[in-house]
This record gives structure tokens, C-alpha cells and sequence, in this order.
């Protein structure tokens, strides 16, 4: 395999990390808030894409404005499944909120079936033009949105974990948060914000990636996996852990492609889940947790 072809796997692998950090995060900001799992994450993915593609074609918005309005709606949609779904079952056992995320996962991807189609959609590349030439690899356009909306993403929300208040409130609830409501965190607020987050982060991920990929009412599921095995991977709880660990998830599979066939890229993501949570729970950059007895 000559370097050319070695860094256009690289190159993809790194775009798909790019994907899965944005999902992962969205994992990491709802555990650090409840201590659950959200398995609807996945559904806002795809609904920032199936939302952005109804706004352009169907609504005739410009491209910017419907890939906002559904980045947007999306978040509405998250706060809405938290209000409706979640916060009246908060003294309910984590596994029973696990369940509900489940179930609210499989109502989402029927609503978008039975309102968007069955079909696969697509939306225009966000900049004109041919691929980049790199060292001889091909660097597409999208891509390069792609690894920006995730580079973005990462620093505002590095800024709001250790410059708000918010952000504060939300790593004093992941820490404790008994002890976060004593000291007047209002922590219903706070997870309600979590989910509408997590929704935005999915959903613009669904959004860069649909002109390159187009986008289905099926495809949450596939990719929410490979999203919550990147936050396992680097570490569950803690966000720049989770962004790492979606980007060795990235060119793991893509190097899988180069070096053993694509028939095992979508094997990868479980067989990584399964190795960490058995040699490692804590994630390869997260601290394991002792304690005192």
C-alpha cells in the first residue's frame, strides 16, 4: 500500500471520528447529568439530517438557514423527550431510564418514517468544488465541515465547561449530584438543558454529514452505536476523553478497511465496546474510580 492510499484511509478515518465525537459528546454530556445512558442519541442524528433535507427541498429554505432551523428543532425535540419521558420517571431505577431511552429511540424512527419516507434523502455539499489534493490523497469539501463543526463544537464546549456557570453546575452534578442540589444547583434544569444539548450536537452531526452520505430513517441506530463505543472507548464522563476516543474509533475502522476487508468496518465499533468494558470500563484516557469503604 503506497502513503497516498495510506493517508486517504487516515483521512477518512479521521472524518468519521470527526461524526462519532459529536455523538459521543452528546453520550458524555446526558451521563454526566443522570448517570443514564441515552440510546435516543442516535435518532437526533438523524434527525438533523431527515429535518435539514425537509427544510431545503420540501420548504424551500437556503441551505444554512434549514440546516440551523434543524439543528434548532432538533434540540426542541431533545428538551421535549426529557420533559415528556424522562423527568417524570427521575425516581425511577437507571435501567428503567435506559429502557425509555430505548423505547423513545424506536418511536423517533417511526415518526420520521411515517413523515419523512422510507427513502434515502440528500442535501447539497456546503461549498462548491472538487476534492482537495493532499500528499497525492483526495480531500473532500464536506470533510472539511466536518472536522470544523467538530472543532467548534469541542472548544464552545470547552469554554462552557470551565468558563459558565452552567458548566460548572453540570461537572459539580457529574461529580455529585446530591450535593449539587444541597448547594442550590437546580439540577432539573440542568439535565433538561443536558438533553437539549446532546440533541444539537447530534443532530449537527446529521446535518454535516448527509451530503456526503445522504441520510434515512434508519440510520441512528448504526451510528449512535459507533457514538456511544467512541465515549466507552476514551472514557464515559468526561468530553475530551470521549472526542479522543472517537477519532482512534474513526481510524480503527477505516485502517480495518485498509488492511482486512470492509466486510468488518461496522464489527469494529462492537468489538471495541466489548474489550474495553471488560479490560478496561474506565476507557482508555478515564481515571478508574476507587472506592473507600
Amino acid at each position: 500500500m503506497s502513503s497516498a492510499e495510506l493517508l486517504q484511509f487516515a483521512i477518512a478515518g479521521l472524518k468519521n471520528g470527526a461524526v462519532y465525537a459529536l455523538l459521543a459528546l452528546g453520550f458524555t454530556i446526558v451521563y454526566a447529568s443522570t448517570n443514564v445512558i441515552n440510546f435516543a442519541q442516535g435518532e437526533f442524528f438523524m434527525l438533523g439530517g431527515m429535518l435539514a433535507v425537509f427544510g431545503f427541498s420540501s420548504l424551500g429554505l437556503p441551505l444554512a438557514l434549514a440546516a440551523v432551523l434543524a439543528v434548532v428543532a432538533t434540540a426542541g425535540i431533545g428538551v421535549a423527550f426529557e420533559l415528556l419521558a424522562i423527568r417524570p420517571r427521575t425516581d425511577a431505577d437507571p435501567m428503567a431510564i435506559i429502557i425509555i431511552t430505548v423505547g423513545g429511540s424506536l418511536l423517533l424512527r417511526s415518526l420520521a418514517r411515517h413523515a419523512f419516507g422510507p427513502d434515502e434523502l440528500a442535501l447539497p455539499a456546503f461549498s462548491k468544488g472538487g476534492s482537495i489534493m493532499l500528499a497525492g490523497a483526495a480531500l473532500d469539501r464536506q470533510s472539511l465541515w466536518i472536522a470544523g463543526i467538530a472543532l467548534v463544537a469541542v472548544v464552545v464546549l470547552g469554554v462552557v465547561y470551565s468558563r459558565t456557570r452552567f458548566g460548572l453546575a453540570m461537572r459539580a452534578c457529574a461529580v455529585d449530584r446530591d450535593a449539587a442540589r444541597l448547594m442550590g444547583v437546580d439540577t432539573r434544569l440542568l439535565v433538561t438543558a443536558s438533553f437539549g444539548l446532546a440533541a444539537a450536537l447530534g443532530a449537527l452531526a446529521g446535518v454535516a454529514v448527509t451530503p456526503l452520505t445522504q441520510t434515512a430513517f434508519d440510520v441512528g441506530a448504526s451510528v449512535g452505536l459507533k457514538g456511544f463505543a467512541a465515549a466507552i472507548l476514551g472514557g464515559l464522563g468526561n468530553p475530551f476523553a470521549a472526542v479522543a476516543g472517537a477519532l482512534v474509533l474513526g481510524l480503527l475502522e477505516s485502517m480495518s478497511i485498509a488492511f482486512v476487508s470492509s466486510a468488518y468496518k461496522d464489527v469494529i465499533a462492537l468489538a471495541v465496546l466489548l474489550l474495553v468494558l471488560f479490560l478496561r470500563p474506565s476507557g482508555l484516557f478515564g481515571r478508574s474510580a476507587r472506592e473507600k469503604v
